[in-house]
């Protein structure tokens, strides 16, 4: 029995230093709505997401279509870098996809980043096995989970996201079979 994960990057979001509350931008809500378009056909079951309302928001509009309420799961909100701003935030990043042990100051280096997102994934692999989940989340958990289970998801992946962007995981039990970006930004 397959069990289909559609990986969400959430959409254009206006800047605040407000993590948690960050709503997206015009182009946001645009490509929101894209996002539910693309995945009208898909047969989806349910829709997880980060609690932060930039994730929401980007996958609210598959929620509605099919009449169910959000689940939330923490394990799928962004990595926290840095508890303070950091100068440079690509070098920042970079430090970190380069020691996966690494952490800034009251940050999550990968590893630990990333056995939150994959405990959370396992969860929702083994309570809703051979369902079509959406997960509306960010872009470096979403490439720290699928980099647990194929090394080539890595920084360079990281870095050609599109913001927004959909990845379908397929898996059967845990087991990643086939990955496939459903995402295409000049559509």
């Amino acid at each position: 029995m397959r069990t289909h994960l559609f990986l969400v990057r959430h959409a254009h979001s206006i800047y605040t230093p407000d993590e948690f509350s960050r709503p997206l931008s015009e182009q946001g809500f645009a490509d929101a709505e894209r996002i539910t378009q693309i995945l009208q056909n898909e047969n989806i079951d349910l829709v997880i997401s980060s609690p932060y309302k930039r994730a929401i928001q980007t996958v609210e509009g598959i929620a509605k279509m099919i009449k169910k309420e959000i689940f939330f799961e923490d394990g799928f909100k962004e990595r926290i870098l840095s508890e303070k701003p950091v100068e440079d935030f690509h070098a920042a990043i970079a430090k970190v996809w380069e020691d996966a042990h690494f952490s800034w100051d009251g940050g999550e280096s990968n590893i630990l980043a990333q056995e939150r997102g994959i405990e959370a994934t396992n969860r929702i692999l083994k309570k809703y096995e051979g369902e079509n989940i959406v997960v509306g989340t960010h872009g470096n958990i979403m490439v720290l989970i699928m980099n647990h289970f194929d090394k080539k998801y890595d920084y360079q992946f990281w870095q050609e996201l599109d913001m927004p962007d959909i990845y379908k995981l397929t898996f059967e039990k845990n087991e990643l079979k086939e990955v496939m970006r459903i995402w295409d930004k000049d559509k």
